[in-house]
């Protein structure tokens, strides 16, 4: 049995079908909520309500499990200072979780640029997560990705919705200029799958990102280019974008930027071009290739649904 935390996320839905493609019995981590759990449909797994701050709950989910994929890490432009705070925490207790159930190997989804000495509180978060992992005696394999995209994603959709509803202008942080290095969210769940069964990947730490080195303008062009939207890039610097942001979080129930949003954006996230062929022997889509779902929507709609919708969430 695999125990899948994380398996209502993004990625985690893009896993669970290649999971469930492959045949593999899953065990999904929920965190106990009155909404229903937004998992792929068609696809079965068991389902274990535990938060990763309930110990007990966690001994109990991993009971016959004897390999785990831990996806919890918050999205680097989605992280708050709420489940960013709560990061450390988790890792730590599921570590300790599969170390007592003799769990025997591990993959943790971690964010590239994870460093205990990070000025960014997402990037410190991981790397804490990481290292109680390491720690755990479970052999870890520790995966750290680039931003990811897809339907559904929080980077391309949150910029889309911007973008929309921005008249004329699109406040940029700085000169738009850091690169950026997207990877298509199947080959992330792909390379997460596949590095269950590589021996070769116990203990280690891999950077993954996808076959380009775009910049912050680029990404925009290839987004306006798919969604019909013009726009001018104004450059702004950052701490007024941040303010811009800190603001947001607090008017709207599902704001599209965060604070972590520009600090994710403040410096180049990228690793080696080849990291997903050399190891996975997978050559990973470009982004141009892989924008159709961002076709023929209306973005500036799609901003206001989806605060109508977390406000029910809330209220429900």
């Amino acid at each position: 049995m695999l125990l899948l935390s994380g398996g209502t996320g993004f990625i985690g839905r893009s896993l669970l079908r290649h999971l469930g493609e492959a045949g593999l019995p899953v065990r999904t981590l929920l965190r106990p909520s009155r909404r229903s759990p937004d998992l792929p449909r068609g696809i079965t797994t068991e389902v274990a309500l535990a938060g990763l701050t309930d110990r007990r709950g966690l001994r109990a989910a991993m009971v016959g499990v004897a390999r785990v994929i831990h996806l919890s890490a918050p999205e680097g432009m989605r992280a708050t200072a709420e489940n960013i705070a709560g990061e450390a925490e988790g890792a730590r207790n599921l570590a300790e979780a599969a170390a007592d159930a003799g769990v025997r190997r591990g993959v943790f989804l971690s964010h590239l640029g994870a460093d205990r000495a990070s000025a960014y509180p997402s990037l410190r978060a991981a790397a804490i997560a990481e290292e109680h992992l390491r720690k755990s005696g479970v052999p870890f394999s520790v995966l750290r990705a680039a931003v990811s995209y897809g339907p559904g994603d929080v980077f391309t959709t949150s910029l889309a919705m911007l973008l929309a509803v921005s008249p004329f202008v699109f406040p940029i942080p700085g000169d738009g200029k850091t690169l950026l290095q997207p990877i298509w969210v199947d080959d992330l769940a792909r390379c997460i799958a596949w590095s269950l069964d590589d021996p070769s990947l116990i203990g280690a730490t891999v950077e993954l990102g996808g076959p380009e080195h775009l910049t912050l303008r680029e990404v925009l062009g290839l987004i306006t280019q798919a969604t019909g939207t013009t726009r001018m890039l104004a450059p702004i610097r950052p701490p007024y974008l941040r303010a811009l942001a800190w603001w947001m979080e607090r008017a709207l129930p599902d704001s599209p930027a965060t604070t972590s949003w520009i600090d994710y954006l403040a410096s180049n996230r990228t690793t080696d071009l080849n990291s997903v062929s050399r190891v996975f022997r997978l050559q990973p889509a470009r982004m141009e290739r892989r924008l159709d779902y961002l076709r023929g929507r209306n973005w500036g709609w799609e901003l206001p649904k989806r605060q109508l919708r977390r406000a029910r969430g809330r209220m429900g």
